[in-house]
């Protein structure tokens, strides 16, 4: 068996000259803070959704913080978004004063319950972070309309889907702002990353007085971020199915990387990285990523048409056939937690969004304010969600594979 497993996340969009980028600024620390970079990916998103602001930071959950601080909510205001998400979308409610209240999920798009939205709302309720989960963009136009009847702030969670839109219009440019991610595993990637955009000039204006007394990350924090596609793609994956995964769990024990979710976000805490500006080293990752989002989308797309294809008409529920980025390929059965194990013996680490009502599954649900029961469609696709790669490194040969194991876990009649 090859020992290289075909995998959903640990740098999935990394090609060869992010990781030869990656590599050279290791030895360039003078350009890790402070450069050009951090413009020019800011100004391309300006362009790109033809906003009039974009300000850049550390991480989605950063900028969604700093915006909620921006916008001077009084303490204990209400803030609705989704079940069936990760604590990041959580916390940084929680980190501002505020109280996140969770709305169910529609069992076919995977975003936000309409119906159950209203019955949520209160006159405590301020702000409406809408989720476009996978990339799936939610229905906008009930939305903004429902936002505007209820005197909410419309706040677009676009961490699954850069490049998505609605008609011909941008999902990011419908509410008062909205945030993205370049983490890890996102559409673009610089392992961490994330962007705010608005064209309110007045919001902004408050934006940028918390964000002149934002600093940079640590050095160290930057050089973790620096080796992970470097670790990833030369030690981790290669040998990972001998050494290579407790190799992962060392690096990140002894701090030679870093993790996607720290400990502290799982019970509601801040870590002290939270906010911070985008690193120019990143930024410089991230503009290179950028400039290829159209050829990693189409990519997507072709990956996600191919498993329609194939499970359209089978025992697998596959999403809605709308404009979407496809983030991940999502499909629904019963049995989707014994479906991830299958795949993992066989050496392909097909996605687990959502396991948990709230991401990752170790969450401590009490501490981020979720009552169990409140939500019990996102607690039901919670179980029986699993995801498909459809990354650029996805090839016709991986996915041809992934569809043919899964057709024989069919065929076994779901004995796993």
């Amino acid at each position: 068996m090859n020992l290289k497993p075909i995998t959903i996340s640990l740098s999935p969009n990394t090609e060869k000259d992010d990781i030869s980028l990656a590599f050279k600024l290791l030895f360039r620390p003078w350009l890790w803070k402070k450069g050009e970079a951090v413009r020019i990916i800011e100004n391309k998103f300006k362009e790109y959704f033809k906003v009039n602001h974009a300000i850049s930071f550390n991480s989605g959950r950063s900028a969604l913080f700093v915006l909620l601080k921006a916008l001077n909510i009084e303490k204990d205001g209400e803030v609705l978004l989704q079940a069936f998400t990760c604590n990041a979308a959580s916390n940084p409610i929680i980190w501002s004063g505020l109280k996140p209240v969770y709305v169910d999920c529609n069992e076919e798009t995977f975003n936000i319950d309409l119906d159950d939205l209203k019955r949520k709302t209160s006159s405590k309720s301020k702000v409406l972070i809408v989720q476009h989960t996978f990339g799936l963009p939610a229905d906008m136009e009930k939305i903004v309309s429902f936002c505007q009847e209820n005197n909410l702030i419309l706040i677009e969670d676009c961490a699954h889907a850069l490049g998505a839109d609605i008609e011909g219009k941008k999902i990011g440019t419908f509410g008062k702002a909205a945030f993205f991610s370049f983490s890890r595993d996102k559409i673009i990637s610089s392992v961490y990353g994330g962007m705010l955009v608005t064209s309110d000039p007045e919001l902004c204006e408050k934006i940028y007085n918390i964000y002149k007394d934002i600093k940079f990350p640590t050095s160290f924090w930057i050089k973790q971020q620096l080796l992970h596609p470097i670790f990833i793609n030369f030690l981790i994956l290669p040998t990972y199915r001998k050494i290579g995964k407790y190799l992962l769990v060392l690096a990140q024990k002894v701090n030679i990387l870093s993790k996607a979710v720290h400990f502290k976000e799982k019970r509601g805490e801040r870590p002290s990285y939270f906010p911070r500006r985008l690193p120019n080293a990143l930024a410089i990752l991230a503009v290179n990523q950028f400039n290829k989002i159209e050829k990693f989308n189409a990519h997507r797309k072709l990956i996600a048409q191919k498993y329609r294809n194939t499970f359209e008409e089978s025992m697998f529920q596959v999403p809605p056939n709308t404009n979407q980025t496809y983030l991940r390929f999502t499909l629904k059965h019963p049995r989707a937690h014994k479906i991830i194990r299958y795949f993992w013996e066989n050496n392909i680490l097909i996605g687990d969004w959502y396991t948990s009502v709230l991401a990752p599954k170790d969450t401590n649900l009490e501490k981020l304010y979720y009552q169990r029961g409140s939500c019990p469609k996102a607690e039901s696709l919670a179980t029986m969600t699993f995801n498909l790669p459809t990354h650029i490194n996805i090839s016709d040969k991986d996915a041809d594979r992934i569809i043919a194991l899964l057709n024989q876990y069919g065929s076994k009649g779901n004995k796993k």
